[in-house]
């Protein structure tokens, strides 16, 4: 049993050539977070975001902090 909670550092991500982004589906509304390749365009999906507090979630993962573009 621990005392005290370890704190989380946030993961880290190639923000030279990857931007964190929000892909949206406009069918069922469906959104998924992830980066996107700047190059490539490609997107890498980390979590499905449910609410605003899966959100919030994938931003302390990470360490993100302001906006997050959203894509459809």
């Amino acid at each position: 049993m621990r005392i005290f909670k370890k704190k989380s550092t946030p993961l880290p991500y190639d923000k030279m050539n990857k931007k964190p982004v929000i892909k949206a589906s406009i069918c069922n509304g469906e959104q998924v977070a992830g980066f996107k390749d700047i190059h490539t365009g490609k997107i890498e999906e980390i979590m499905l975001i449910k609410n605003e507090a899966d959100l919030d979630t994938f931003r302390k993962m990470y360490g993100i902090e302001g906006k997050i573009e959203k894509e459809y």
